[in-house]
């Protein structure tokens, strides 16, 4: 049995447990709750030790992978401007889109109060007053201290000006440190595979301990969660149509035919890389860009670029504040919506469940969001896969057009994205 099903099933158990509970005898369900929800805490406890070496170490990597990549050629710097423009733009519609269709839901009270049990600590739980304090939060004083506090934000500003630092040193140093971070990123990995491992124990004492107090409440703002993830999804795919015809010279139906196929594949296996011959096939024959920018753009983009990444994350924070009735302010979605794109070019191969923990925890706790729903939202996030990898397919291909247009004339006036 797959660790995915392993996990549904503990989540369909502890929900059909704490709802007849919740039905039979209230009092005994809270009771009953009271019990359980230490297991799940535990659960998300071990799972959150994980996050600051994690990501510290993958930021590290990530923008030295990058930096190699840059180094390669022209056509490959081109590549990663496209690549971190577009996904600033996708992070920042989802920042600003998520809150506002969650809004269109009902919330309930009762969920907010049953989530408030089983919520754990986050060091930010109050934003700056003002923009002056937002704006010095951001670089660390003691990047130590930052770590010690999982202040996410300032952690992955001081990643980041390592990273960088560590591509001014000598080679040999450079690889040494490198190595060292890979051996942290790999271990904590280990760690994290370890937790999953209890997945379904840790998920079903988080949805009977919320079953058993809200009712139906989680189960129907999941399924709220899962309605809006996909919305999201499939709009900024859409949106990859127009930015191919603008920036990329497309004809509407040239390009919209020759996605068939990749998309095709993306839908039946849910994997970018499965899908990758099938975009190569279209880039050559139906699209009829330069072998030499396809063949380096598109499996730089499956491995650097995945466009519905910081959509996700964005989704899940603003659906964590939609459940907990929290109002975010601009300075947190947008400092949230760069995190992400820092941190999905920075997860670069991440196995799995592996990739949503290490991926959306940093984003909801540097925005000081409550960390308790991610376990169940992890159960049900493998939903949405298949329009996900949608999504990455899409947007895989209208880099490459983007960079191809560049690549045939460099002396070609804007549109210019770079």
């Amino acid at each position: 049995m797959s660790a995915t099903a392993r996990v549904l099933i503990g989540l369909a158990a502890g929900a059909v447990i704490g709802l007849v509970l919740a039905g039979w005898h209230p009092a005994v369900a809270i009771q009953v709750a009271n019990v359980v929800q230490p297991i799940g805490k535990l659960w998300l406890n071990a799972l959150q030790m994980t996050v600051v070496p994690l990501v510290l170490a993958l930021v590290v990597l990530g923008v030295n992978t990058a930096s190699d990549a840059a180094a390669s050629g022209r056509i490959a710097r081109r590549a990663i401007v496209v690549f971190i423009v577009v996904l600033t733009g996708g992070a920042l519609f989802a920042a600003f889109a998520a809150p506002f269709v969650f809004s269109l839901f009902a919330h309930d009270p009762a969920l907010t109060a049953a989530l408030g049990h089983a919520a754990l600590p986050t060091a930010a739980q109050a934003a700056p007053v003002d923009w002056v304090d937002a704006l010095t939060a951001i670089v660390p004083h003691n990047a130590i201290m930052a770590a010690a506090q999982s202040a996410m934000l300032p952690l992955v500003v001081f990643a980041l000006f390592l990273g960088f630092a560590l591509t001014h040193v000598s080679v040999e140093r450079r690889a040494l440190l490198l190595d060292f971070f890979q051996a942290i990123a790999d271990a904590m990995i280990v760690i994290v595979r370890w937790v999953l491992w209890a997945a379904p124990l840790g998920v079903f004492a988080l949805i009977l301990s919320v079953c058993a107090r809200s009712g139906l409440g989680m189960l129907s703002a999941l399924g709220v969660y899962v309605l809006v993830e996909c919305l999201l999804y499939l709009s900024v795919t859409v949106m990859m149509l127009p930015l191919a015809v603008g920036f990329g010279g497309e004809r509407w139906r040239r390009f919209a035919l020759a996605l068939v196929p990749p998309q095709v594949v993306a839908i039946s296996t849910q994997s970018s890389l499965a899908s990758l011959p099938a975009m190569l096939e279209s880039a050559d024959r139906r699209l009829g860009y330069p072998k030499a920018v396809a063949g380096l753009v598109l499996p730089m983009a499956v491995t650097l670029f995945r466009l519905t990444s910081p959509v996700q994350y964005m989704t899940s924070a603003a659906f964590i504040a939609w459940a907990y009735g929290v109002d975010l302010s601009t300075a947190q979605l947008i400092a949230g919506a760069l995190l992400a794109v820092v941190v999905s070019l920075g997860s670069v191969g991440l196995p799995g469940q592996v990739t949503f923990i290490a991926t959306n925890l940093p984003v909801a706790q540097a925005m000081g969001l409550p960390l308790s729903p991610l376990g169940l939202m992890l159960a049900v996030d493998t939903i949405p896969d298949a329009l996900a990898t949608l999504g990455n397919v899409t947007g895989d291909l209208t880099a490459t057009s983007v960079v191809a247009r560049q690549s045939r004339n460099d002396t070609a006036p804007a549109p210019d994205l770079l």
